[in-house]
This record gives C-alpha cells, structure tokens and sequence, in this order.
C-alpha cells in the first residue's frame, strides 16, 4: 500500500500536484530506507527494460519503437569504413531508362535475412558489420584458384554503373543503379576447365555478427551459409553483375556488402549477398531456398509471369515508390538478351 498521504495529493491537479505527490513520497519513505538498499539507476534502469521486453514478448505484443523478433541493434556502433564514392561510367548498353527507386528505399527495404527477416531489420542490425578485411576464394573446376582481396578486386577490374530492374519473388521490384563489373571477368582469371557446368556461391557466416544465422528466437529457420548457384552460361552472361556499390557509392551493409551479384532476369534471392567463396562444378549445386522450400523455389528461379508462386499470382508487381501495379515481365523485362540460354527448356517445370 503507498504511504499515508500519498493519496492527499492527488487532489491537486497540474504541475503542482505532481510535484506534491513527489514530495509527500519522499517524506513517507526517506526514514525507512538506507543508502545501500537503494538500487543504482543504471542496473534500475536495465532491468525495468528486461522487464518490459519480458512482459511484452509474454503478451505477443511489440513494444513502441521495439520489434520483439528480433535483437536490438547496438548503439552508435562505430563505422567498418567511411563511405567512400566510386568512380564508375555508365553503360548505357546494359542500363534501363526508367525512373531510378531512391536511393532511401533502395537501402531500407531490404530482404537480407543473415540480418533480419523484417525489411527494415537488416538496415538496422547490419550497422556494425565488419567488411574489412575481406576476401573471395574462387576454386574448384579451375586451373588456377585464386583468393581474391576486395581492396585488389576494387582496383583490378573496372568498374561501371549499370540501371538494372530488381523483381523481388515476393513481387514487388525496384529500379536500381549498380556499380560493379561482370562476373565472367573473375571466373576468367582463374582459367575454369571443360568439367566446369554450374557456378556455386556462397555468404559469410558468421552468428556473432549476422543474427539472423542464430538459431532460436532470432533465426530464420533456414539452413545456414546461404548458398546459390547459376549455370555456367548464366554466370558467364554479360548481364551477370557482381556489385561493389549503388548510387555512386560504396555497398551499403544492408545492401549485401562489400560484395553481391546481381542476376536481373532472376528473381532478387538468386542474387547472393556477402560473398565469400565462388566454387566452380560439375553438378547443379544445392540452393538455400530451394532447400527450404523446393516445391516454391526452384534452381533456376526465372522471372515468369506464367508460373504463379505457390501462394500468390506473379502476373503483376508493385514497383517500390509508385501507388499502381504493373505487369511483370517475362525474364523481367531481359528476353531479348537471355531467352536464348533457355531454348528448348520447359520453363515450367525448370522454374
């Protein structure tokens, strides 16, 4: 029960009755309690914030500005790197003419699941990941593996700026400016043999910075690292991206840095981000959603307005930005430059 006359100022009302309730509390309980037995405002303070995450994850509730499925993302963490421009020119030969998505979507609204499964997680969570130093090992069916340093890959290969439409299977879709260079320049310097026929890849993994790797409470569910893979001749094709930056500058973490491909005929989860190893192979390698989920996600995973998902149509998406939805485009909109590397195939059954 609260002291005796604590409930005299109540009567009171405004400043003053709040400042008279303070004070008669004071009074009533300064006698009783020791200096000791008074809790420190920092540990209070911690523990009244368990307390609340506690009671609200026990309700099902999301507290105001808290999202109970998943960790708070530290505070201020200190920059992996300045944001740093690149110097790109534009192909004009590989870039759509349509209104850009800005620049704010582009990197708040993210799938990126390592991170967060909500959109906006990843952007928040992925602030202290560290992208330096880092590294691409290429193996497997070549002549010469190589491990490539991205510091070297940055000064090596030229890098371009490329308009490229991004359908996500989820559909919805974007319009981004990459900066990268084609990944058949890489796979070429380490020499791939006749057996090379699939390009497997493969993201870090690393829990302690990627929470959506934990398992329990925070994880995905889905089996860890993240893997993909592309034919030879769809790795090989100059529309294959490997993307160091957008918007003229550097990847954002959230945006799959410091290094992501970038497949725009496909829908956007072909497009791994963080990429560690790329391994050249004679058999069509495992991919992480297909699986996870094979009779929703096939290999090859091209953009068909045909085949709906499982559990919504594809005909139409919503281009991020804008209020109306479109018509989605078979291969995204890139059927003049790929539909040849699928002659004769049932793109049905191979979806």
């Amino acid at each position: 029960m609260p002291p005796q006359g604590v409930h005299r100022g109540l009567r009171l009302s405004g400043k003053n009755a709040l400042q008279n309730q303070i004070d008669i509390m004071l009074k009533a309980y300064h006698s009783d309690i020791k200096p000791s037995e008074i809790t420190d405002r920092e540990i209070y303070l911690k523990r009244r914030q368990f307390l609340q995450g506690g009671a609200a994850l026990a309700l099902g509730l999301t507290l105001p500005g808290c999202d109970a499925s998943e960790p708070k993302p530290a505070a201020s963490p200190p920059p992996t790197s300045p944001k740093k421009k690149l110097i790109a020119a534009k192909n004009e030969a590989f870039s759509v003419n349509e209104t850009q998505t800005s620049y704010k979507d582009i990197t708040r609204y993210n799938n990126f699941y390592e991170f967060s499964t909500d959109k906006e997680g990843p952007a928040k969570l992925s602030k202290a990941f560290v992208t330096r130093p880092w590294t691409i090992r290429v193996d497997g069916e070549v002549d010469k593996p190589q491990v490539f340093d991205i510091e070297d890959i940055l000064k090596t290969f030229p890098l371009e700026e490329r308009i490229y439409r991004l359908r996500c299977v989820e559909a919805w879709s974007m319009v981004v400016p990459w900066i990268g260079f084609a990944l058949a320049d890489l796979i070429k310097k380490t020499g791939p043999t006749s057996r090379a026929k699939y390009v497997a890849f493969e993201t870090l993994y690393d829990p302690k910075q990627m929470p959506g790797q934990q398992t329990g409470l925070f994880g995905s569910g889905l089996k860890w690292p993240y893997v993909e893979g592309l034919r030879i001749d769809e790795a090989m094709h100059p529309l294959t991206l490997l993307s160091v930056g957008l918007y003229g500058e550097m990847l954002p973490n959230q945006n799959g840095a410091p290094i992501r491909l970038v497949v725009p005929w496909k829908y956007g989860f072909k497009s791994i981000k963080s990429i560690v190893k790329i391994t050249l192979v004679e058999k069509q390698p495992p991919t992480t959603w297909n699986i996870s989920a094979p009779g929703e996600y096939g290999f090859y995973s091209n953009v068909n307005p045909k085949v709906p998902h499982p559990r919504w149509s594809q005909a139409r998406e919503r281009r991020i930005g804008e209020f109306r939805k479109r018509e989605t485009l078979m291969f995204n909109g890139y059927a003049d430059q790929v539909a040849s590397l699928y002659t004769g195939m049932d793109l049905k059954k191979y979806f």
